[in-house]
């Protein structure tokens, strides 16, 4: 028999996969107004009201999402729900459900289960959403999440990653690099400290980027801000995977091309100071780091001052025509062509 060819998920990276794996799927229930390809599924649940219901689902795996040896119970809980929560953030829309699978090993507790609980509580309370479900099932290699979450926003108002238009500003709501620097930080004290009997990690002057990489906040203010102002973005997407995929999906939906400007890229002293002391770019990790949970969204360039009344949002960029690319465009003038990375695992093992 000939031998049936095998392509490496690597070949096609994770958004090729995506696409290989559901380029086939066409909507049949006329109430899927948008299916695979934004943070959210888009669902007309009802004709006569005046918003859609959003829906996404978000998986987290042990040892390649987190792990339980320096990863708090009770952060993990939070950090699982404004996962969750920022997909919704990220189509314009607030969260308002949220049902969490776990698949559990033998090795976790029952305490630490509560502690993860605990966590999940205090993310709904600063959320405003409710936990309505779930399941729970056993794992023979770890503790797996999964988060799937409800929303709702205003048809008027809906933004997806496609919108963005030529001239438009490019705006990032917070810094980035933060958390993949936490997470070099976690690493090195665990490697260093590997079979010590006493464990007493080094993390004094590095909180900020520890709370960065455990308990990431959720993006609610920044889009009750915009809405205060009246500021209905033109594209908006989740910054999970890095600056660099991130944009590059902005500008394959929005059939765009973008300039990021090297100098204007938000990065905390935290992540230069742990960057130099690893001999690591902090710019890599703005770039290519991910998990910041930040929100990268579009504007008219006319929405320019309303923006810098609200504060802590940063303009980074413009959008170009389609056809020219993401782009890096360095202090001297240079041109640096932007990759995305995707599919890449957030430990060193």
């Amino acid at each position: 028999m000939e031998k049936q060819k095998r392509t490496e998920i690597s070949e096609l990276g994770e958004f090729g996969l995506i696409d290989e794996l559901t380029s086939k799927f066409e909507n049949k229930v006329s109430s899927t107004v948008f299916a695979i390809g934004d943070d959210a599924a888009v669902i007309n649940s009802c004709e006569e009201t005046k918003s859609y219901t959003l829906l996404s689902t978000d998986l987290l795996m042990e040892g390649i999402h987190f792990d339980l040896t320096y990863f708090p119970f009770k952060h993990l809980g939070y950090k699982t729900v404004v996962v969750g929560c920022n997909d919704i953030y990220a189509m314009n829309g607030r969260p308002t459900q949220i049902t969490i699978g776990l698949a559990i090993s033998s090795k976790i507790s029952v305490e630490q289960l509560k502690e993860f609980y605990e966590g999940v509580h205090s993310a709904c309370e600063d959320c405003s959403v409710d936990l309505v479900g779930g399941d729970t099932s056993a794992s023979l290699t770890g503790l797996a999440i999964s988060i799937s979450t409800l929303g709702e926003v205003a048809k008027d108002k809906i933004v997806y990653r496609s919108g963005a238009k030529l001239n438009d500003l490019i705006c990032i709501t917070g810094d980035l690099g933060a958390a993949y620097m936490g997470l070099q930080l976690l690493e090195r004290e665990k490697r260093v400290l590997e079979g010590h009997p006493d464990p007493k990690p080094v993390f004094d002057g590095y909180e900020y980027i520890l709370r960065s990489q455990l308990k990431p906040a959720a993006q609610r203010v920044v889009i009750e801000s915009l809405d205060a102002e009246e500021i209905i973005p033109t594209s908006m997407i989740d910054l999970s995977d890095g600056l660099s995929s991130d944009i590059i999906q902005i500008c394959k939906s929005s059939k765009c091309g973008a300039r990021v400007y090297l100098d204007r890229i938000p990065i905390a002293k935290e992540t230069y100071k742990m960057a130099e002391e690893l001999n690591a770019d902090p710019v890599v990790a703005a770039l290519n780091g991910g998990d910041d949970h930040k929100i990268l969204f579009t504007i008219p360039l006319e929405k320019q001052d309303l923006i810098a009344k609200i504060g802590g949002i940063d303009v980074v960029g413009h959008i170009t025509e389609d056809g020219t690319g993401a782009a890096l465009i360095t202090p001297d003038g240079s041109t640096i062509e932007m990759l995305a990375q995707g599919f890449v695992r957030y430990t060193n093992e």
